[in-house]
Formats: C-alpha cells, structure tokens, sequence
C-alpha cells in the first residue's frame, strides 16, 4: 500500500500494495525476503543490516531472488520507511538485545512481526520492557508481535487451539524432536554437537547454549488457559554420541556431544500444569519416547477431559514455517488493537498467497 505525504507509516492507505521493511539479512531474513519477492499484494520498501560486506547491495540479490531495486542500509532511517506499514524483524533472540531496534521501528510508524524468541510472551521474565514496548506502539498507534514456529506455534499456540474442543484442562505436554544431522550448519553448531559435555554446560551457565523461547512458550500456555504460574524451570542436558557420527558439517566422536535435551515446566501451587521437552540432535532416533517411526515429530497431549493427543510424523520444518508465519502474519498484525500482543490474541494466522486486500 502506497503512503501519501505526511501519512504515519503504520496507517494503511487504499493502495494496490503493502510497503514492508525486512531488517535483518542473515539466515531467516533472507529468505522471508524471497517469500516477499513472489507474494502478489506487497513489496519490499527497505532492507536493514549493519553488515559491513552487505552495504550498497540489492536486496533481492542478497536474498538469492531477483533484484528488487532497493539497496541495503545500515540502520533504518525515516525517509527509508516512507511507502511503508509493516517491518518484518529478524534478528536476535534475547528482547533486551533488540528492544532498541523495536521501539525505532514503532516509533517510526510501523506495525512489526519480529521473530525474537523472548518477544512471543515477554511478560513473564521480562515485564518492564513489555510494558515499555506496549506503551510506546499503543502511543504510535501500531502492533507488535513476536511469533514464528517455535516458539510462536508448535509448543505454545498449537497446544492452546487443541483445548478448545476440551470441557476440562488438567495439564498440557508437548514435545518436539528434531534431527539436526539434516539441517543447516548454524543450528548444528547451536545444539553443541562436537563439544564435550564440559564445554557444553559452561556455554549453558553463559547463556550461550540451547534454544531460547522455551520458558516463553511455558508462560504464553498458562496464561492463555488462565493459569497463574508459580515458577518456570527450565533445565538444559548435553546428549553424549555413544559412537561416531559424521554429518556435512561436523564431526562427532564418541563421548562429545551430538544434541542437547531441554525442558522446561510451569508449576501452580506445586503442581506441574505445563511440559514442554525439545530433544535437538544429530541422529536422535531412540533417544525420545517416540509414537511414530520418523527419526523427527511434534507431539501434543492435553490431559483432561476429552483428552486430547496429537502427533505430527517429520515435524513442522523450523525454518520454513518460521518465514511462513512471519509473512502470513501480515493481514493479521495489520487489522488488531495497537499494542505489543501474542500470538494468543490474534484470530487463527492462516496462509494466504494471492492478492491481500485490508479493509
């Protein structure tokens, strides 16, 4: 959609197409700006990232499509954002590393769709800089939304739209297993595969191992079922390879690391109302409970009444639903109350591929 002179940017004109901001070019923002390259109803205005070697660059040339005609800037600037409603922010994954980057975005007039992992329920570890977020995109009159596959998906809104068809809720259990000999390199090196198990657990004291989000999908179940929790515990274990395990990127000798197992559990008045458990690993054929006999799969089960088990073989691929939920979020994020909302206070985020028409 096309903005007229003096316009907010987070307020949409009638236009034949939606101006989005994609900040963030590594992995993930690459290829949500391929997804935005063949969407019929928007079009990049602007493309973010303060890597030196990207400067100057065509965006669409970076993402491996066909160019787009807009260059690559270091930090977004006003003028940048003109013709524009939406960014699309791809980053990191702790909040307080991008809270800066968020509130310029909404300070600049635009609705943003953030893949952060922290984003998609802040309110529990992280209340000031929610409530801060909040204030400053109900002020500029826009929405923000943390959302993606997980968390944003699989363990989190998958789980709450399965207890709609319950008449009692008695606990939640959702685990997902994922082999990463079979993915790219980054996410092998994420899970520590080839350290050893000392290694391992010193990066987990430093914050710099496991998947971050799993306490925030805990916290979004709970309170999108009315549960006050008591606390979240989360616990973080190196998976040993008990024989050598070559992949295309790495190779794991017996006694190092191929995975890593990681929980995490909401407790009410003692008891244990959530679980959530994330096996990542290189080969991790029997080393979860498995319902199915694909080496990947997502579970669900709601204990109450009926009680509810759902299980998806192969699992929901992370990158490629990660972008899918990042874009098809648009029409959504765009028609909601303004404020910093979850992927709870929206209607169900479905696909769409042709023209997008926003009332």
């Amino acid at each position: 959609m096309q903005m007229t002179e003096g316009q907010p940017a987070g307020r949409p004109s009638p236009g034949p197409s939606i101006g989005v901001v994609q900040v963030g070019l590594g992995h993930i923002g690459r290829a949500i700006v391929r997804r935005l390259a063949v969407l019929d109803g928007v079009h990049v205005v602007a493309a973010v990232d303060p890597a030196p070697e990207l400067q100057g660059r065509d965006a669409g040339e970076v993402a491996g499509t066909h160019p787009l005609g807009v260059k690559v800037v270091p930090e977004l600037r006003q003028e940048d954002a003109r013709g524009a409603s939406v960014a699309l922010h791809s980053t990191l994954s702790h909040l307080e590393q991008v809270l800066p980057q968020l509130v310029g975005l909404v300070e600049s007039g635009l609705h943003v769709v953030s893949t952060c992992e922290e984003l998609a329920w802040p309110w529990f570890h992280h209340p000031e800089a929610a409530r801060a977020l909040d204030r400053a995109a109900r002020h500029a009159g826009v929405t923000v939304l943390g959302t993606g596959v997980n968390p944003g998906f699989v363990m989190d809104l998958l789980p709450l739209l399965l207890t709609g068809v319950c008449t009692r809720v008695d606990r939640v259990v959702a685990r997902r297993v994922v082999d990463a000999s079979r993915r790219r390199e980054p996410l092998q090196r994420k899970i520590g595969s080839g350290t050893s198990p000392e290694e391992f657990r010193r990066l987990v004291r430093e914050g710099r191992m496991g998947h971050v989000g799993l306490p925030e999908s805990v916290a979004l179940v709970a309170a999108g079922l009315g549960w006050r929790l008591d606390r979240i515990e989360q616990q973080v274990e190196p998976i040993v390879a008990d024989e050598p395990i070559v992949t295309e990127h790495v190779h794991v000798q017996p006694g190092q690391v191929q995975g890593l197992f990681q929980t995490a559990a909401g407790y009410q008045d003692g008891r244990e109302r959530v679980r959530l458990e994330l096996w990542m690993a290189l080969r991790p054929q029997h080393l979860a409970p498995s319902p199915v006999e694909s080496a990947s799969f997502d579970e669900v089960r709601v204990e109450g009444e009926p009680p509810v088990h759902v299980v998806i073989p192969e699992g929901i691929s992370g990158d490629t639903a990660t972008v899918a939920a990042v874009t098809n979020a648009i029409p959504a994020v765009m028609e909601a109350p303004p404020g910093l909302l979850s992927v709870r206070d929206l209607p169900p985020v479905r696909w769409w591929g042709g023209r997008l028409v926003v009332a």
